[in-house]
């Protein structure tokens, strides 16, 4: 007997096809949340910051970084996981109404395009140190630090596993 897979609770849309969604559905959505990371190795560091970003509105949009970007940013050996499938987890995760990937190194175009309320980020910077603050400031966007103190990190999970296969 096979096990069925679920549909993810949340929908994915590529981010042009999300803004018209957008637009038309905007006054049903109420408060729309953005936030956006690689979610390469899910931890509980990140579902702490997804539960917090929901709670600052009614929808939560997730942007994830496609596998060019995150290795531009992070390496050759990374994404661990591929695109796909970092969508299909974190679209699964109960807190999340919508996935959407972006290619680029910030979210600036995203947040251009998808003119959310609420722009949430991560414990590991400020509300002065978020690198596209002009660009929430210039569109009224708020920004949120969501999430608690970074203490968890899919690199420091990688390196963690790959000591213990070495052992």
């Amino acid at each position: 007997m096979s096990a069925a897979r679920s549909q993810p609770r949340a929908a994915f849309l590529v981010r042009d096809l999300l803004a018209k969604h957008l637009e038309r559905e905007r006054a049903r959505l109420g408060r729309i949340v953005l936030a956006n990371g690689c979610f390469d190795l899910l931890h509980v560091g990140h579902v702490r910051y997804l539960e917090d970003a929901k709670a600052r509105g009614d929808t939560l949009i997730v942007a994830l970084n496609t596998d060019e970007s995150v290795r531009a940013a992070k390496g050759p050996g990374r994404p661990l996981l591929p695109l796909l499938e970092r969508v299909e987890i974190v679209a699964a995760l109960r807190c999340v109404d919508f996935v959407t990937v972006f290619p680029e190194p910030t979210l600036e175009r995203t947040l251009q395009v998808l003119r959310p309320d609420v722009h949430a980020k991560g414990s590991d910077y400020t509300a002065e140190s978020v690198p596209e603050r002009a660009t929430d400031l210039a569109l009224g966007i708020e920004i949120a630090i969501c999430g608690d103190p970074k203490e968890h990190s899919s690199s420091a999970l990688a390196a963690r596993i790959g000591r213990e296969r070495e052992a």
